[in-house]
């Protein structure tokens, strides 16, 4: 089994940062797909290689469902967001998406079918706070969430869409950064 904590860089082709960046800005923009739940934030797991130290990202499999108003999820959400959560101008109840479990299955499923590892999951950040303005790490909520996980936590900041930015964290714990490097253009 591959072990993602030995990672210590990420490449990311432009193609699939322009993917990932594209769904985040069209989410942002209220434009959702058939199917997909009316949340303007853009959640998604990004799959690949790993060769040694190196994960090269090659495939972005977006999500389209929040299961979040779902029980059991929903009590379970509404708990961690009590416990851990930083008050923000989003009202908690619209915060803390959860994927619906038969799409993150499915996502696994494609990843195996092809080959790939997943290297882990993608959300955004779009609001700037005071003690963290670009907004561009996990917070205490994400941490938690990710504990244990044994993947990475991607998080886009969209705090300047025309600046968006990427950061990678072991299990979303902000003293594990792994850099994301995009790779060149061929």
């Amino acid at each position: 089994m591959v072990q993602l904590s030995s990672v210590t860089s990420i490449k990311l082709p432009p193609s699939l940062w322009d993917e990932i960046t594209a769904h985040c800005s069209r989410k942002m923009a209220g434009e959702f797909l058939p199917g997909e739940t009316p949340v303007r934030r853009a959640y998604g797991m990004i799959a690949g290689h790993v060769n040694d130290e190196n994960a090269f990202a090659r495939k972005v499999i977006i999500f389209k469902k929040n299961a979040r108003q779902v029980e059991p999820l929903k009590s379970y959400m509404d708990d961690m967001m009590t416990r851990y959560a930083v008050p923000s101008k989003t009202p908690m109840e619209q915060r803390g998406w959860i994927t619906d479990p038969e799409e993150l299955m499915a996502g696994y499923a494609i990843c195996d079918s092809e080959g790939l590892v997943v290297l882990g999951t993608y959300h955004m950040h779009i609001v700037p706070w005071e003690h963290d303005p670009l907004r561009d790490t996990p917070t205490r909520l994400d941490t938690v969430l990710a504990e244990n996980s044994e993947l990475f936590m991607f998080i886009i900041s969209l705090v300047n869409p025309s600046e968006p930015i990427i950061r990678a964290f072991m299990e979303g714990d902000p003293n594990r950064e792994v850099p994301v490097v995009l790779e060149e253009s061929t």
